[in-house]
């Protein structure tokens, strides 16, 4: 009597393990890999849009911004351990898990195969553009630091630029959509939203929250473009507000003099 033959064991093409309790410290350091693109990048980026924002106001307003962000008490230390180092750890984490990872698009078009691969390309440009824009911004030219009033000249000679432009409205779009959709990874992997329905529905609360703070940042970008503050000076006086100072818009005090 033949017997019938066991089925050969499928082989499982190497990619990334979902998130499961007692997998070592991979399983740490994705839950941390997730936990950090909420707090404290998510939060940093709140904060930098909104202080972006006060460009809308003016160089003199947005100068002081910067200058009261400078001024914080051990802002350096904050710098490096809430926003430089996070940043660099999420990135190259997220990259690390892009490149054994695989999304499947053309066997299996579906919604979430989709959004796995925009999430991981808006993670590569958004990585890209902070590692360029910190440098530009940060680490190069007028030093922000020491000369606050000086932010807004910088951003908008390096927005006169076309092609800076568009890479910036660009990566604003992309760096939305990335957080406002990893929100709801973050909520869907922690447990916060069990159940499809809940999923669904705080899906639509993520796409709201991202179009808001898109519309934030673009309008941000409109701030160092549009002819009301064309040609600002290289330098003018921080004021905390225009209403209650009665110093100038703009200080003719250059870096030079």
């Amino acid at each position: 009597m033949a017997t019938a033959q066991q089925p050969a064991a499928h082989k499982i093409a190497r990619g990334v393990q979902p998130l499961r309790a007692g997998q070592g410290y991979t399983f740490v350091l994705r839950k941390l890999h997730s936990l950090l693109g909420i707090i404290p990048i998510g939060a940093f980026l709140l904060e930098h849009l909104l202080s972006n924002f006060e460009a809308l106001k003016g160089p003199a307003a947005y100068g002081a911004q910067v200058k009261f962000l400078n001024s914080l008490p051990m802002v350096r230390v904050l710098e490096w351990v809430f926003i430089f180092l996070p940043i660099l750890y999420h990135g190259l984490y997220g990259i690390w898990i892009w490149l054994r990872g695989k999304s499947n698009i053309v066997y299996y078009p579906w919604a979430g195969n989709w959004m796995y691969v925009a999430q991981r390309w808006t993670g590569l440009i958004a990585i890209l553009y902070i590692g360029q824009h910190v440098y530009r911004q940060r680490f190069s030219g007028v030093s922000l630091p020491e000369h606050p009033g000086a932010a807004f000249a910088k951003v908008q000679h390096e927005l006169a630029n076309p092609w800076m432009l568009a890479v910036y409205i660009v990566a604003m779009i992309a760096i939305c959509w990335h957080f406002s959709y990893g929100i709801w990874l973050f909520a869907a992997k922690w447990g916060i939203t069990p159940g499809e329905t809940a999923r669904k529905r705080f899906g639509y609360v993520c796409a709201a929250f991202g179009v808001v703070i898109l519309l934030i940042g673009l309008a941000s970008i409109w701030a160092f473009i549009e002819p009301k503050y064309q040609n600002a000076p290289e330098d003018v006086a921080p004021v905390v507000s225009l209403t209650l100072s009665p110093a100038p818009l703009y200080s003719t005090t250059t870096l030079s003099s």
